[in-house]
């Protein structure tokens, strides 16, 4: 009986393969705090805008959290709400470049300081 891990090539010979199992496990995190400056008219169109001047996206866990980053960034910064989704923790905000700055860093400080959220390094492209 061959195990079920191991493969067998196509000269015969057994190859033991590897099998990875990937789990989600919610924790109180930023995994993703991120600034597109002058995103292409395509790229905004395949997110769903129009047209921004910066895009900041966030993903967050647990997924639910993402409507609190959400509320910090509108009250932080004068930008718009671009997808909220609750289900993956994904924020995309938009607006002028200084206030997406502005609003993920709000959204981002408040996490941590209120929720006890481990925060992201905001990267910028």
């Amino acid at each position: 009986m061959s195990n079920p891990y191991t493969d067998i090539t196509a000269h015969g010979h057994e190859q033991v393969s590897t099998r990875i199992i990937q789990e989600y496990v919610p924790g109180r995190q930023v995994t993703i705090a991120h600034i597109i400056a002058n995103p292409d008219k395509p790229l905004c169109q395949r997110v769903g805008l129009n047209e921004a001047e910066a895009i900041g996206i966030m993903t967050i866990t647990p997924g639910e959290s993402a409507i609190i980053a959400g509320d910090l960034a509108l009250k932080a910064a004068d930008v718009e709400i671009g997808f909220l989704d609750r289900f993956s923790g994904t924020l995309v905000v938009n607006g002028r470049l200084a206030s997406v700055q502005m609003a993920l860093e709000a959204a981002n400080r408040g996490l941590a300081e209120v929720l006890g959220f481990y925060p992201a390094p905001i990267t910028r492209t």
